[in-house]
């Protein structure tokens, strides 16, 4: 009987240590550790090495400041930045004169408030060659 009533008490504790562990992560993702703000101010996330990868990303809010991990991926477009998110239309045709292509992209989604365009426009260079869907016959073939 001593048995049951310890491994029951241990088991309340447990789910009651586990419970305020899920609350405290709740505090640090909302605003930060230890923090009452409620308008937390985001800058832009700084690879620690190159242009892209793992870095930090600083955040203000009163006198407060926080650094929280981030990651820039390797293939976001310097121009409009990695915390703002497009719809890109398809890409339209080759422009003889200038040797591209564009496609317009509109605003979907701006990431820890970042300042972001309505609408952009990109460009690149038109293929070299076009190519052609022709399909070879595969292993040999029977006289």
């Amino acid at each position: 009987m001593q048995r049951r009533s310890f491994l029951l008490l241990a088991l309340l504790a447990l789910l009651a240590l586990t419970s305020a562990v899920a609350k405290k992560k709740d505090k640090v993702k909302k605003g930060g550790p230890g923090s009452e703000c409620a308008e937390w101010t985001w800058g832009p996330c700084t690879p620690s090495s190159k242009d892209c990868g793992v870095g930090f990303r600083e955040g203000t809010c009163g006198s407060q400041t926080q650094r929280i991990r981030c990651r820039v991926p390797c293939n976001w477009k310097k121009e409009f930045g990695a915390d703002c998110k497009y719809k890109f239309e398809t890409w339209g045709a080759c422009d003889g004169g200038t040797g591209t292509k564009a496609r317009q992209g509109t605003l979907k989604k701006a990431r820890y408030n970042a300042q972001c365009q309505e609408t952009i426009r990109v460009t690149k260079p038109c293929s070299a060659k076009t190519k052609a869907k022709t399909k070879a016959k595969k292993g040999k073939e029977k006289d």
